[in-house]
């Protein structure tokens, strides 16, 4: 039986066009870089980088019911959210296990916009489908839209120029919408580098247009290679290897995305209640090596001779010139000054547990 046709974003020639290197992801055909990852990594920490994520999965709920479900299903108070703002949530199941980290946002009074994970985007359509009270319609704007991540110190600065756009009026986590290029243009104050920047959506027509004229502007295409050192860097956990169905926020350290003290209901809260008052039983902590040696994802971490977990996330990070990684431990273990090793190919590296995140851009 062959395997079904990889899915191109409405930027797949642009990509091709500018010599990208395409590689399979979550089932899409995506740069996986253009001129380095090392240089297009750099090009986010120096200015401006920009990313293809229309294959994230992108759901509009709307209606006199959309908030309430939401907060039905959303592990933090998105009902709350004024028009305008956005917030890191979870979608859990009912033992607290994540089913996919998301972003939501209050469009309107009665519209939200909910971003998933590219992988995951099947799965939440039909989660959000199943569980939506009748009065929140959801409607799947996946592939009739272009996504475009702009990101880096200069990235504000650069997008309001070349769009003609007040970006820098958005406080962190805020977002807009615009008419553009006739037709409508999303913008919100949010990323995954741990750069300030914006993510912008557009129609799947207008996305070409968009990309052409912020690489006319300078800002520097990138590729999912430089998407992962940067999101590794700024310790944000990835679908698939750091969060899956068996992992909870708390375990995650990523407490501010759980509202449980507003004593609303939602899928998986009861579950994470008992995580909170029994405090959970690992966490994810960040690892620095102290020697040469790169440490990957699957890779042992061991306290003396006893394994106590295993590397999540894990690679070479280029702003800090050494590998790091992710992993759950024992939370004894997860304190940082920590000093444990890595099984890198059967030699032990040594590797120090350091406070989150890795890397943290300069102060303006």
């Amino acid at each position: 039986m062959s395997e079904p046709a990889l899915l191109r974003t409405p930027l797949y020639e642009e990509h091709v066009r500018l010599g990208a290197r395409m590689v399979p992801f979550a089932g899409w055909e995506m740069p996986l870089q253009y001129r380095g990852i090392i240089e297009e990594h750099m090009a986010v920490r120096k200015a401006a980088g920009m990313f293809d994520v229309s294959h994230m999965g992108r759901f509009e709920v709307r209606g006199p019911e959309a908030a309430a479900g939401l907060r039905r299903l959303c592990t933090y108070a998105v009902d709350r959210l004024a028009p305008g703002q956005g917030h890191y949530a979870f979608l859990c199941n009912e033992g607290g296990g994540i089913l996919d980290d998301i972003y939501v946002f209050r469009l309107d009074r009665d519209r939200f916009l909910v971003v998933a994970n590219a992988a995951n985007a099947g799965k939440v359509r039909r989660w959000l489908e199943a569980h939506l009270p009748p009065g929140a319609g959801l409607i799947d704007r996946h592939r009739s839209t272009t996504m475009v991540a702009v990101q880096g110190p200069q990235a504000v600065a650069i997008c309001s120029a070349a769009l003609a756009l007040s970006l820098g009026d958005l406080p962190r986590r805020g977002c807009m919408e615009t008419a553009w290029a006739e037709g409508t243009l999303f913008a919100s104050r949010t990323g995954y580098t741990g750069e300030d920047g914006v993510e912008l959506v557009v129609e799947a027509e207008a996305g070409p247009a968009l990309w052409r004229r912020l690489l006319a502007a300078g800002v520097v295409a990138c590729g999912l290679g430089a998407r992962d050192t940067l999101r590794l860097e700024a310790a944000l956990p990835l679908y698939g290897q750091d969060i899956d169905e068996g992992v909870n926020p708390f375990e995650l350290g990523l407490a501010f995305a759980v509202s449980l003290d507003d004593g609303a209901p939602f899928i998986g809260r009861e579950a994470l209640l008992r995580v909170r008052e029994q405090g959970p039983q690992r966490l994810l902590a960040c690892l620095r090596a102290t020697e040469r040696g790169i440490m990957r994802a699957g890779y042992p971490i061991y306290r003396g001779q006893d394994e106590v977990g295993k590397v999540t996330s894990g690679g070479y990070s280029p702003s800090l010139g050494t590998s790091i990684g992710m992993g759950f431990l024992p939370p004894p273990l997860a304190q940082p000054g920590t000093a444990l090793t890595v099984g890198v190919r059967g030699r032990p590296l040594p590797v120090q547990v350091v406070p989150r995140p890795f890397y943290r851009p300069p102060r303006p």
